[in-house]
């Protein structure tokens, strides 16, 4: 078992300075817009999301609602864990299931049964419903190579789509929210952070998170290097054997298209270990969605996506 040495002084100077800068974007959200919004998917960065706004404005509630653009290919642990987290703080959640614009003829059930690349029109529909100006999302730059490029706060369009060239300097943490009506603002608050620097802020602040991110034994079947599970979204091919293995989920999203890694870290601390001697980010490790081409994340942002 690895023993960890506690967080040395410059890690926790790391963490205080971005979790400073992370509170310094909530607040200046708070003064620039009208109605911001959060994503929240009970995810571990969405979760992280959510403790830094609460932190920014205790002890007055978090000014925000939260939004969950729900496939209905979900974990049903992750589900839990978000409808408990809403109810113990009290927030306001707005759920845009996916299922229903498949329902009504908005969009058509992909071959492959993937939903991740259906959430961006309904992640549209309800911006332009509810009228929110600025989108609070939990993507790194670290994470993959479209997200390095884009800035903390970036200006989408009246399409909700994402025009490179009309992105704006951000010199001495400077932001600039000004947008057109109708236009939006997409906000990144955990830009500079890392896979392991969230990990040592939830190590060094509590943070609760869903038990699938931590070693369990789960049912799964190996495709296209990845361990999937069985759920709603599908199962099996009749060559795709099931077995029983001690995984753990670095980065959740739709469980078609989500993998597991064979994990024993069953702590905070473990965890920290085995994030610190990986050498692939955890989308390019388990995410499908990611690997359809080489521009995946890149072609999703500019149609809308986050």
């Amino acid at each position: 078992m690895t023993t960890l040495e506690p967080a040395t002084d410059a890690t926790q100077d790391n963490l205080a300075a971005l979790e400073s800068e992370a509170i310094h974007i909530f607040r200046e959200v708070a003064g620039e817009f009208d109605r911001p919004v959060i994503l929240f998917s009970g995810g571990k960065d969405s979760t992280l999301l959510l403790h830094l706004a609460i932190k920014a404005f205790w002890p007055a509630p978090v000014p925000f609602p939260l939004l969950h653009v729900d496939t209905g290919h979900n974990f049903d642990e992750v589900i839990d864990f978000r409808d408990r987290v809403v109810e113990q703080h009290g927030l306001r959640l707005v759920v845009a299931k996916v299922q229903d614009w498949i329902d009504d003829g908005r969009l058509e059930e992909r071959a492959d049964g993937m939903r991740n690349p259906l959430q961006t029109t309904p992640l549209l529909d309800t911006i332009a419903e509810n009228k929110f100006d600025a989108v609070f999302g939990g993507g790194r730059r670290d994470e993959e190579r479209a997200r390095a490029k884009e800035r903390i706060f970036s200006l989408r369009n009246a399409f909700g789509q994402w025009e490179p060239r009309r992105q704006r300097p951000e010199l001495w943490n400077l932001y600039n929210g000004r947008h057109r009506p109708g236009e939006q603002v997409r906000v990144f608050p955990l830009s500079n952070w890392t896979e392991a620097d969230v990990w040592n802020y939830i190590a060094r602040e509590k943070v609760e998170l869903p038990s699938i991110y931590y070693a369990h034994r789960r049912e799964v079947y190996q495709r296209d290097g990845m361990w999937l599970a069985e759920g709603p979204w599908g199962g099996p091919r009749p060559d795709e054997a099931v077995q029983e293995l001690t995984v753990r989920y670095r980065t959740v999203g739709d469980g078609s298209c989500t993998g597991a890694i064979e994990s024993t870290a069953a702590t905070v601390d473990e965890v920290i270990a085995e994030v610190s001697a990986s050498r692939l980010t955890e989308r390019g490790a388990t995410r499908a969605d990611d690997r359809m081409s080489e521009a995946a994340m890149e072609d999703r942002k500019r149609e809308g996506y986050f």
